[in-house]
């Protein structure tokens, strides 16, 4: 890549999971986070809010999670944020909460509710009390019983994440989205050497060599740039 891209970056990180043309990316990364939780593998999905190119060189892309759902109606939503603000557990549950209750409208059954599950990928620690970088919350009581199984939220935080060895495709994604802004293309290691994250380089290496592609690459760098600093000053 002539540009070394971060897929962390929002609009890169669409592009990867949110993008018709990445469908197959999305069902191995659900299937690699969710996979245990689920009562069966996802083998297809629609995704709801599909990432557009043209959306992003107007500068007017403001949803950056992606939404989806499979064949038996389960929902999914799949969302990076960088910086934490105290009101982002707030966030994320009401973001559940919203694809949750947006399945029936008024007069419909609750039968037709599904699981839904929400997973968050998280730049900053949210959680400093829990040495564990990966966290799933679900209806459960004080003795661990599940009040209703219907999905929940996945939290994985980033910054606690570190491995040489790649043992799980959930590690592996998490070691592409920390490390892949520094791996060279033409000499990816072994942990890179899967159709899936070869698919994955392919689409950085299209945000370094478009140049308009870059250039909303960059300009969504600096706006997080700004909001960090924004941060620090609070």
């Amino acid at each position: 890549m002539r540009h070394p891209i971060d897929p962390k970056v929002d609009c890169v990180f669409k592009a990867l999971l949110g993008a018709e043309s990445n469908r197959e990316l999305l069902i191995h990364f659900l299937n690699a986070v969710l996979g245990a939780d689920l009562p069966r593998p996802i083998v297809a999905v629609a995704i709801q809010n599909p990432y557009n190119e043209k959306e992003f060189l107007d500068d007017k892309l403001t949803v950056v999670d992606v939404k989806a759902s499979d064949a038996t109606g389960q929902q999914f939503q799949v969302e990076i944020q960088l910086l934490n603000h105290r009101d982002l557990p707030a966030r994320i549950l009401y973001g559940w909460a919203d694809l949750y209750s947006a399945q029936i409208k008024e007069g419909e059954s609750y039968r037709k509710l599904r699981p839904t599950y929400a997973i968050w990928l998280l730049g900053e620690t949210l959680l400093p009390d829990d040495p564990n970088y990966a966290h799933d919350f679900r209806l459960r009581d004080q003795r661990g019983r599940v009040f209703l199984d219907h999905g929940g939220i996945w939290l994985l935080e980033l910054s606690k994440f570190a491995t040489d060895e790649v043992e799980t495709e959930e590690q592996r994604w998490l070691k592409f989205f920390n490390e892949a802004e520094r791996l060279d293309e033409d000499a990816l290691p072994a942990w890179m050497q899967t159709k899936e994250m070869r698919r994955a380089m392919n689409t950085l290496k299209a945000f370094s060599e478009k140049e308009h592609a870059y250039h909303a690459y960059q300009a969504r760098q600096n706006y997080l740039r700004e909001q960090q600093s924004i941060q620090l000053e609070f």
